[in-house]
């Protein structure tokens, strides 16, 4: 009777240890499928950005030249987007060399930074299309202003 006990104790406890095994895989696969995911949005949040970047430069194009430089300055460098792209190939790279090797508490720390690059990023798009929608909205208001002004008196535009 205590053989059977002992066998039955051992079964319960390598099935203990198959289920705790089991359920690391499954959340380490999680995790890698998070991060993964994770760099994909934060890929495609760097592609709206490039694009609305070069579309402000149509905006801000229409805004007289003094009043535009800086923009313009600070549109036509693509620096931190491309920066920002080497980072996150270097993420990806990191995934697919140390990713299936990494204690899960890495992998959770991967995860919990590429989030938050990602809230920051897309927050400062939201916050790019506000503005850009705002210097869309006063270019025109001024543009129609400037029509009723006499021509002696307008600004000279800036040249895209």
């Amino acid at each position: 009777m205590d053989t059977l006990i002992t066998l039955g104790l051992a079964c319960l406890a390598l099935a203990v240890a198959l289920l705790w095994w089991i359920l690391r895989g499954r959340r380490r696969d999680r995790s890698l499928v998070r991060l993964l995911d994770l760099a994909d949005e934060m890929e495609g949040l760097l592609d709206r950005s490039q694009v609305h970047m070069q579309s402000l430069q149509a905006v801000v194009g229409r805004v007289p030249a003094d009043m535009a430089a800086v923009a313009q300055a600070s549109l036509g460098s693509a620096l931190p987007v491309r920066e920002a792209k080497r980072d996150l190939l270097q993420h990806r790279l990191w995934i697919k060399h140390h990713g299936q090797e990494a204690r899960q508490a890495e992998l959770d720390a991967a995860c919990a930074a590429l989030d938050r690059a990602r809230e920051r990023l897309a927050s400062g798009l939201a916050e790019l299309e506000r503005a850009g929608a705002e210097l869309a909205k006063a270019t025109e208001a001024s543009e129609r202003a400037a029509e009723r002004e006499p021509p002696t008196l307008r600004r000279p535009a800036s040249k895209p």
